[in-house]
């Protein structure tokens, strides 16, 4: 407690100096700190920003904590993250992120699996009061005492959201949230925060489920360096505080016991007041980070691999069945993999049967979700982080909003904010797209170019039953997190076998070759594009069809080759025009000389107006792009 303390004092100091761009102190939450005394090595701990006493109970040096402060190379997040934003894979404490409750759902998410796997692991989630109004705390809370976990949820109830007082606002003073798995705790005192750890932690090893520690402590300092209490506090609340402070409660009771004298705690502050402006020096003198590798860690390093669709070499397959029977294989040479999602299990086996039969075949791993898009999100990457291999499905691709969080927030950013130390291999399948009837405005959307707007998302669509099949395997394969769009227009449509290849996930493929025009699309504008090509072929003119299927990372070789051949291209698309990738395909080749040396004629986008789709099928038909639309765009380009 007391060298937390000082780190605090000491990170006042610099930052006052400029030798620090951020400051967080924890002043006030050090008690804390004596929760780690009632965990194991292998249990895991998801960090709130006031807990450097924590980490440093947990075995963090102050000179890694100092590093982190400075963001220097060596520290965890390589200068990557804020000062405070505590991680350490080998003490098995979360990244932690700004975003307040991002790792309520994530923690829950690795209970859960642990639980699974019979692993006898506890999960600590460390939360702010404040933080509690956000709806991810509630969504995990409510699938913690739904599957009783293993998890401890210790809040740290400092009275303030910056400068809001929270205490009128919390749901459990609303009644919102039942207390009988709360405990009210005085924070400022270790001892007690030891012994109710030790319970709760005990009981939920023993299968007992969640807790919620509720400890209520003060936030001496103000919130942040770029924040002044006093503008918001009176001067008697302040100094009310330091009547509380548990350094003095912690030097007070040490002396009244005879532990120590008031002169050897001097000493020692004296002592550890050194250390740290020691450590803290020597931190400073460490390397800044390099800004050579500013882009590393976006992604695996390890090349993805090469892996065929594994589908039976016979017959016609639809995409619905080449997923399912992908899924299927994966399930039984894969006892890691799990898949959650919305009405996924039998009888119905999801609402595109894309996993019938499957809970029945592996029960326990096929599992329902609550209809909650940011829980099924959260709870893959608190999976993943534990060491499963999630398969998690959002129904539609148009329902994503509340996952939103999630996939751009944590998982995305988790491998590259911690320079590699943490990685979240998963898949999430999301139907999307339109060209079915009556789908409306919210299940007729395929929203690529919000994932493909977030560095460290693989992001892919398939428009075959074989490319469906590969892809999800390489997904599976892959180190990185996938989302996978599936389009749905094409679940019950009949595929012909072609030559089975070797498929790496961020591969484009040339279904028609042709000279003249290049014409570049992905999911369902894919199909309508050869069907354009073919008419085309008619007229005397040849168009290279390039499906795209990997938007992020692109194969920008592949449409190269292709210009080089052609110098026109034509790219299709059915998401809406303004901020598209189609819309970053033509900004690409019209910002490199190497592209645009190569182009006869300006390039083209086709795709759906800045307007939403309509319920009623002429709606949707009249902003969507359609064969006759494509030839025309491909006449246009040939000039006649």
């Amino acid at each position: 407690m007391m060298l937390s303390r000082e780190c605090d004092r000491r990170e006042g100091i610099c930052f006052r100096q400029g030798k620090g761009w951020f400051e967080l102190a924890s002043a006030g939450h050090e008690a804390i700190a004596a929760v780690v005394f009632a965990l194991q090595p292998e249990d895991y701990i998801y960090p709130h920003y006031r807990d450097r006493a924590m980490m440093l109970a947990r075995g963090a040096s102050v000179y890694e904590l100092a590093l982190g402060f400075f963001g220097k190379a060596e520290s965890s997040s390589g200068g990557r993250q804020l000062a405070n934003h505590y991680s350490d894979a080998k003490r098995r404490v979360m990244s932690c992120a700004s975003p307040v409750a991002l790792q309520a759902l994530p923690a829950v998410g690795t209970a859960w699996y642990c639980k699974l796997r019979e692993r006898n692991q506890v999960v600590v989630c460390c939360i702010g009061d404040a933080s509690i109004r956000q709806g991810e705390f509630y969504e995990a809370l409510s699938f913690a005492l739904q599957e009783q976990l293993p998890i401890v949820f210790a809040v740290e109830d400092n009275g303030f959201g910056v400068s809001t007082p929270t205490a009128s606002m919390n749901p459990y003073f609303l009644g919102v949230l039942a207390e009988s798995h709360r405990q009210r705790l005085d924070g400022r005192d270790p001892d007690m925060v030891r012994g109710a750890a030790v319970a709760a932690i005990e009981r939920a090893r023993r299968h007992g489920g969640p807790s919620v520690l509720w400890f209520e402590v003060d936030r001496i300092q103000s919130h942040s360096s770029s924040d002044d209490q006093r503008l918001y506090r009176s001067p008697a609340e302040i100094a009310a505080m330091q009547t509380r402070d548990p350094i003095s409660s912690l030097r007070d009771g040490l002396i009244s016991r005879k532990c120590l004298t008031r002169d050897e705690w001097e000493e020692e502050f004296a002592e550890i007041a050194r250390f740290v402006d020691f450590e803290y020096q020597r931190a400073e003198g460490a390397s800044d980070p390099s800004i050579n590798d500013v882009q590393t860690h976006i992604f695996s390093s390890t090349p993805s691999t090469l892996l065929s669709s594994g589908l039976p070499l016979q017959g016609d397959w639809t995409m619905a069945a080449a997923v399912n029977h992908t899924l299927r294989d994966l399930l039984s040479t894969e006892d890691r993999i799990l898949l959650f999602g919305e009405d996924i299990e039998d009888p119905k086996g999801g609402v595109f049967g894309l996993t019938k039969g499957l809970s029945h075949s592996f029960p326990g791993r096929v599992i329902n979700s609550p209809l909650a898009e940011s829980t099924i999100a959260g709870l893959a990457c608190g999976a993943a982080v534990a060491g499963a291999k999630p398969i998690f499905e959002l129904q539609f691709i148009d329902f994503a909003g509340p996952a939103f969080n999630q996939i751009v927030n944590q998982i995305a950013t988790l491998r590259w904010r911690t320079a590699g130390e943490w990685r979240c291999p998963l898949v999430l399948l999301a139907p999307c797209g339109a060209y079915l009837p009556a789908g409306g405005p919210w299940h007729s959307q395929t929203n690529e170019a919000w994932f493909a707007h977030a560095p460290g998302l693989r992001l892919a669509m398939p428009s075959t039953a074989q490319d469906a099949a590969a892809m999800l395997r390489a997904a599976v394969a892959s180190e990185d997190p996938v989302l996978l769009l599936l389009p749905k227009r094409l679940f019950r449509r009949r595929f012909r076998w072609e030559a089975e290849r070797p498929l790496r996930l961020e591969e484009a493929r040339v279904c028609h070759e042709g000279a003249d025009v290049t014409a570049v699309a992905w999911g369902n504008c894919s199909e309508l594009v050869m069907q354009a090509a073919e008419s085309m072929e008619r007229e005397g003119v040849g168009v290279e069809v390039i499906d795209l299927r990997s938007l992020v990372p692109c194969d920008w070789t592949c449409i190269r080759h292709s210009l080089q051949k052609t110098g026109r291209i034509l790219v299709v698309q059915e998401d809406n025009r303004t901020c598209s990738f189609g819309q970053a395909i033509i900004a690409e080749i019209a910002s490199r000389r190497d592209y645009w040396d190569l182009l006869a004629e300006p390039p083209q986008l086709l795709s759906r107006p800045d307007v939403h789709v309509g319920f009623h099928p002429a709606l949707e038909a009249a902003v969507l792009p359609g064969i006759p639309e494509i030839c025309a765009s491909i006449r246009r380009l040939m000039d006649y």
